[in-house]
């Protein structure tokens, strides 16, 4: 069972979260609108009273699920290349990808979960917000690479403090179009996670930002496969 402390939506400070996620925003230079502001705070309503039955957050604050939950999310629009459709593999409550695909309309997401009860929910969240072309999906990751539908089609797979870097990488790397790219969202302890395997294999990128209230440390490694020259 989830927390007993959940808010119902009546209860859900609605001026608070919002004010929270526009000045979140501007902080880390990422535009927003108030519709997409609406969208995210409903998600973040469904999130709270799903949470009840469903271990979908261990945050149940809703200011603090603003910033830790849809501004990381938020922060991950600049480092976003050129790429159309997207995987989130371990997407538990949908982050960071709803809140990516609020923000970008037209990016088509495929949201991985190996739990049923998770799917459900994002299911519903998706239904719940009129989301086009995104959709979760009931599966083990590692099953995915064996599946016409999913292997070498994605021209990004990203994660958010998924599995260790170097695991997530291997299980990303078969459902990639070639050229595409790694997104992996990771906290403090990131740069300790890239290996001399993985320098070996892929050009890396690593970009350091803070969370604008609390001050975390977080970080986007992006990987894609070295050409044979």
């Amino acid at each position: 069972m989830g927390s007993t402390n959940s808010l119902s939506p009546a209860r859900f400070p609605m001026k608070g979260f919002c004010d929270r996620l526009r000045l979140g925003s501007e902080k880390i230079a990422v535009a927003i609108s108030d519709e997409q502001i609406s969208l995210m705070a409903a998600h973040a309503i469904e999130l709270i009273q799903w949470n009840k039955k469903i271990n979908l957050t261990a945050i149940v604050d809703p200011l603090t699920m603003a910033e830790k939950h849809f501004i990381d999310a938020m922060a991950v629009q600049p480092f976003l290349g050129k790429e159309n459709r997207l995987m989130d593999m371990g997407t538990g409550g949908g982050f960071p990808s709803i809140p990516l695909k609020i923000l970008n309309p037209s990016l088509q997401f495929v949201l991985v979960d190996s739990s049923r009860k998770k799917v459900t929910f994002l299911k519903h969240v998706i239904r719940v917000l009129g989301l086009k072309d995104i959709d979760a999906i009931h599966s083990r990751v590692e099953d995915l690479a064996h599946d016409d539908i999913h292997s070498q089609t994605y021209d990004a797979v990203m994660s958010r403090a998924f599995t260790a870097l170097e695991k997530f990488a291997g299980l990303a790397l078969p459902l990639l179009k070639q050229g595409g790219t790694i997104y992996a969202l990771k906290g403090k302890q990131a740069p300790d996670e890239i290996t001399p395997a993985l320098i070996a294999q892929f050009e890396i990128r690593t970009d350091h930002y803070q969370l604008p209230f609390e001050k975390s440390d977080r970080y986007m490694i992006q990987l894609s496969e070295k050409t044979i020259k």
